[in-house]
């Protein structure tokens, strides 16, 4: 049986991630970010990252709104997002601009699953799957690669002032192994839920109707940011992704 102080804080924390991500999304309409894809980063991870995101994005993602980053290339300066963050957190910056898409992908991954079947029948399930799980991750991971190369096409094209097909290039060699990286972490870690804390321990099934699942959802994805964290490191210290 699931413990019923799993229930209320799966829901207070399900809550706090759509009121932090409101709040975000509100702010950003008033503060616009100079790199716009931005926009709906800083919002889509708060879903999952809430009271850590909220103080992160006021204190360094603030610096980089259009109304101050903007002057400062006007005068030919460096933006203060790119002078006053220090290295490990552009790193986070970038773990969670790949994070963003992961989160949007699996969000309507998990719910088109949840009320056409057909899909997860479409990615596996039955024919090489017996687990329905593993096929709507085939789907998620697809979905968030896509969703994941797009945001990254939206940010490295315009800051390196490349082609169109150079620019998804270059999105894809910068977001595949971060992306991946995260769903990883994010697919151990809901693996670790699905089959042991909630079949062994609970001796219940994690649906995916159940605000218990998008509670683990939100840790899974913390997981996938833990994971993909060294992952960006490299990535941007290479050059293969901007800093922001």
């Amino acid at each position: 049986m699931i413990p019923a102080w799993l229930t209320t804080i799966a829901w207070i924390s399900v809550l706090l991630g759509i009121v932090c991500a409101i709040y975000i999304a509100m702010d950003v309409r008033r503060h616009p970010q100079h790199m716009s894809i931005m926009n709906y980063v800083w919002s889509l991870c708060a879903l999952f990252g809430h009271v850590l995101i909220v103080p992160f994005y006021l204190k360094y993602g603030r610096l980089a709104a259009h109304e101050v980053a903007h002057p400062a290339m006007q005068n030919d300066e460096t933006p203060p997002h790119m002078a006053k963050t220090p290295f490990p957190l552009k790193v986070a910056k970038g773990a969670l601009h790949c994070g963003s898409g992961c989160t949007l992908g699996d969000i309507i991954a998990e719910s088109l699953a949840l009320f056409f079947p057909v899909i997860a029948i479409w990615f596996g399930w039955q024919a090489i799957f017996g687990e329905k799980m593993f096929a709507v991750w085939v789907f998620d991971y697809i979905l968030a690669f896509l969703l994941g190369v797009a945001f990254q096409y939206f940010t490295i094209k315009p800051m390196r002032g490349l082609s169109p097909g150079n620019g998804l290039v270059q999105a894809v060699k910068a977001d595949f192994l971060s992306l991946t990286a995260w769903q990883v972490g994010m697919y151990g870690f809901m693996a670790f839920a699905h089959f042991y804390l909630f079949a062994v321990v609970f001796g219940q099934t994690l649906h995916v109707a159940s605000i218990e699942f998008w509670f683990m959802m939100q840790i899974a994805m913390i997981i996938g940011f833990i994971t993909s964290y060294p992952v960006n490191w490299w990535l941007i210290k290479r050059g293969i992704k901007e800093s922001m």
